[in-house]
């Protein structure tokens, strides 16, 4: 006989049942990973977390207690009015912290007590996080990726975009990441998630698919950036079928100067990141591009780059990591503008039924 959760208690499969999902944890907590839709009403701050846990460890028990009490009603009744007042009678949430313990119990009791329907999830984030990692081993396996290659400067995330706007299923992991997966990929004014919270969004993304139709993906590395693409994930979109944009060179370098646009107003951010391919290309070579930078020669510097650089690592990494490279179906352009990228994007659609 299964055993029944207590009253007020939920599992990770109902999560999707409520109106609203509240994360009590701290605010760093939350900054690292969350549940899809949450929204961050810490019952104790970052300092205040850290206050009762050193009062727990140094003193005793009963003196933290105290104290998180106090600290844990005055931020409560602080979300309450900030957050809540205007929520009806019938809305029906559901809290959650780390464990499923103390934080989160003493939320959903006052919820409750006020006359809401609240709820909160057993086993508490940590429960969210291992049902996470299970489900990212399998769900990639029952996807029927296609996977959209092309050397650098092709358009492929503006593809996926487009094939997006035509109602086609896309995982777009770049802006997932957060980051355009080279050297120069750095978002400006915007940082990477952390790993825990890109698995969460990988997780929320795969859940929301329908086996029974493709989904588009781009081919890429293992990391992005910082960030490590789940091996059961990067195993399926590896082994699937693909298409190809075979973009000429003017039209890859006029694509790039337009999409890193903030990168030629910005030399000093520029010359940054090219100091990360020392060792990947010569003294004499980096202080060219670096002579063309401060010319604001950026047309043929990027010539450079995609020629020297990016292009003799395509061909060895596509070659080397996906199945179907030398097979993928060809789209030929010399145009890679948003009509040229929706007009392919139709052509792949007709033909990926």
């Amino acid at each position: 006989m299964l055993e029944r959760a207590p009253r007020g208690i939920v599992t990770v499969a109902q999560v999707g049942d409520f109106d609203a999902i509240i994360d009590a944890r701290s605010p760093s907590e939350y900054a690292e990973d969350h549940l899809p839709r949450a929204l961050g009403m810490p019952v104790l701050n970052n300092e205040e977390r850290a206050r009762v846990g050193t009062l727990y460890k140094q003193v005793s028990a009963f003196e933290a207690k105290k104290l998180g009490a106090a600290l844990v009603s005055r931020n409560i009744a602080d979300h309450v009015e900030r957050h809540l007042m205007d929520k009806p009678k019938s809305w029906r949430p559901l809290v959650y912290c780390w464990r499923g313990g103390q934080r989160s119990g003493a939320f959903s009791h006052i919820l409750r007590e006020i006359g809401w329907d609240a709820h909160r999830l057993q086993g508490g984030y940590k429960a969210w996080r291992r049902h996470v990692i299970e489900q990212l081993a399998v769900l990639p396996r029952r996807f029927d990726f296609r996977v959209v290659s092309g050397a650098t400067g092709s358009g492929k995330s503006r593809l996926l975009e487009a094939l997006a706007a035509r109602g086609a299923q896309v995982l777009h992991l770049e802006q997932l990441a957060a980051h355009k997966g080279s050297v120069l990929g750095d978002l400006p004014e915007q940082r990477q998630p952390a790993q825990k919270g890109f698995e969460s969004m990988l997780f929320a993304e795969l859940s929301r698919f329908d086996p029974a139709r493709p989904v588009f993906v781009e081919a890429e590395s293992r990391k992005i950036g910082r960030l490590q693409v789940p091996e059961t994930l990067l195993e399926a979109i590896r082994g699937a079928n693909g298409l190809r944009i075979e973009a000429s060179l003017p039209a890859r370098v006029g694509f790039l100067l337009r999409d890193y646009d903030y990168a030629v107003a910005d030399p000093c951010w520029l010359l940054a990141r090219l100091a990360n391919l020392k060792g990947l290309q010569s003294d004499e070579t980096l202080e060219s591009w670096h002579t063309l930078i401060l010319a604001g020669d950026f047309h043929r510097l990027v010539e450079e780059l995609l020629t020297r650089h990016y292009d003799p690592l395509y061909q060895r990494s596509q070659a080397h990591n996906y199945a179907s490279f030398d097979a993928a179906a060809r789209y030929v352009t010399d145009s890679l503008d948003d009509d040229a990228l929706d007009s392919m994007a139709a052509q792949v659609l007709a033909t990926s039924a």
